[in-house]
C-alpha cells in the first residue's frame, strides 16, 4: 500500500546510521566494532535534525513521573483527548474509520552484540531468563517516555493520549502444540529502568503461572462462550458500541488484550522469522510488534576481512492515524538505538515528555 511505502521511506530518509568498522577477524562480540558506535543519551535526538513535528512533540520534559491530568469533557477513562493536532490528523479517523484501514508495516534489523553481552551479564547478576524480550520491552517503554505520541490511540473517531503504558503479550503455558494460549497485560511507568521492566514483567508471568489453568482473561472468555452463538454475535456488536462511547466496564478494559499501548509476540521462541501481525478493529491497540530468532551474518570490513555479527529482525504494524510518518521514523530510530545499547536503559530517563493537550 502507498502508506506503507511512505512510512518506510521516511525512516530510510531520516536514518543516519554510524556503523563502526571492525578490526580484521574480530567477532561481533569483540569490543572494537561495538564500542565505537555513538550512543546518544536518553531523551536526546540522534541528530540535530531528528526532531518530532510541532503537533506531536509533547510538553517540556521533566525527571518526575507525569502527573495525572484532570479529566475533561470529551476525555476517556484510558486517556485524554488530543485537541491541538492539525485538522488533517483530526479528520483521518473519519476517512479511515477502521484500524484495519489504517495499517502501515515496517521492518528493521537490530545488531545485538551489545544486547547479548548485556543479557549474559544480567543473568550472572541473578536475573533468571533475562533476554531480548526484556530489552525490547524496556526500549519501547523508554521510547514512549521520549516520543509520547506513539502511545496515542483512536476510539470513537477521536485521537487520545493514553494515561499509562500497558503492554500486552500472548503467552503459552508450555512450549507445545497442544498448550493453550492466554494473554497477560503489564503496566509500566515512563521512568522505569530495564531492571524495573524485568521485575514487573516477570511478576506478571509468575502470577499467570500461579493462576493455574485459567487466569482472569481465560475466565472472561469462558463466560462469554456461555452465550449462544447467535446472541454472542449481538453481544460482540454491543461491546463495539459500548467501546465507541467509552461505556465498557473498567474490569473489562483491565483484562482486554485489545486495549493497550502495544502488543508484542516473540517468533524467536518458535524458531521462525517475524511476521506482520494485523492490529484489531476492536479495542484501541495502535502497534503490534513481532521479533524473530537470532541470526548470524558474515560481513566484510573495509579491508575485506570477514567478521560475524548477530541480528534479530523486527516487524511492526502500526495505526498511521495517531501520528505522522516523520514522528514514527524518529521514534523507531530511537527505539533501535535503545535496543542496540541497552546500557542506556539502566538509569531513568533524564526527561519524561508528556503528549500535547
Amino acid at each position: 500500500a502507498a502508506g506503507v511505502t511512505v512510512a518506510e521511506q521516511s525512516v530510510n530518509a531520516a536514518a543516519d546510521t554510524a556503523v563502526a568498522t571492525p578490526e580484521a577477524g574480530k567477532s561481533e562480540n569483540a569490543a572494537t566494532p561495538e564500542t565505537s558506535e555513538k550512543a546518544a543519551a536518553p531523551g536526546t535526538s540522534e541528530t540535530a535534525g531528528d526532531t518530532a513535528t510541532s503537533e506531536s512533540t509533547g510538553t517540556a520534559g521533566t525527571t518526575e513521573k507525569p502527573k495525572k491530568k484532570k479529566r475533561r469533557f470529551g476525555d476517556r477513562r484510558e486517556g485524554h483527548k488530543v485537541r491541538t493536532v492539525q485538522a488533517m490528523t483530526k479528520i483521518m479517523p473519519y476517512i479511515m474509520a477502521r484500524r484495519s484501514d489504517a495499517c502501515n508495516t515496517f521492518a528493521d534489523s537490530f545488531s545485538i552484540g551489545k544486547a547479548d553481552a548485556f543479557c549474559r551479564r544480567k543473568v550472572k547478576e541473578g536475573k533468571m531468563h533475562f533476554g531480548m524480550l526484556h530489552v525490547i520491552l524496556a526500549a519501547y517503554v523508554r521510547t514512549i517516555s521520549q516520543r509520547p505520541a506513539i502511545n496515542r490511540f483512536v476510539s470513537g473517531q477521536k485521537i487520545y493520549a493514553r494515561n499509562e503504558i500497558s503492554v500486552v503479550m500472548v503467552v503459552k503455558r508450555t512450549m507445545s502444540v497442544d498448550s493453550p494460549d492466554t494473554c497477560i497485560k503489564v503496566v509500566f511507568e515512563p521512568t522505569d529502568t530495564i531492571d524495573e521492566v524485568y521485575e514487573k514483567f516477570n511478576s506478571a508471568v509468575q502470577a499467570n503461572n500461579h493462576a493455574g489453568e485459567t487466569n482472569s482473561f481465560d475466565k472472561l472468555n469462558r463466560a462469554l462462550l456461555y452465550i449462544p452463538g447467535l446472541f454472542l454475535r449481538w453481544t460482540v456488536k454491543l461491546l463495539f458500541f459500548l467501546d465507541y462511547f467509552d461505556l465498557l466496564p473498567r474490569t473489562f478494559l483491565k483484562l482486554s488484550p485489545f486495549h493497550g499501548s502495544m502488543i508484542i509476540t516473540s517468533m524467536g521462541s518458535l524458531g521462525i522469522k517475524p511476521i506482520y501481525h494485523h492490529i484489531y478493529d476492536f479495542g484501541n491497540l495502535p502497534v503490534f510488534l513481532a521479533y524473530g530468532a537470532k541470526r548470524t551474518v558474515n560481513e566484510l570490513d573495509s579491508e575485506g576481512n570477514v567478521f560475524k555479527r548477530k541480528y534479530i529482525d523486527l516487524k511492526a504494524v502500526t495505526d498511521e492515524r495517531i501520528c505522522d510518518g516523520y514522528y514514527y521514523a524518529s521514534a523507531f530510530k530511537m527505539f533501535k538505538r535503545f535496543v542496540e545499547n541497552p546500557n542506556l536503559l539502566e538509569t531513568p530517563p533524564e526527561q519524561v515528555f508528556e503528549d500535547i493537550d
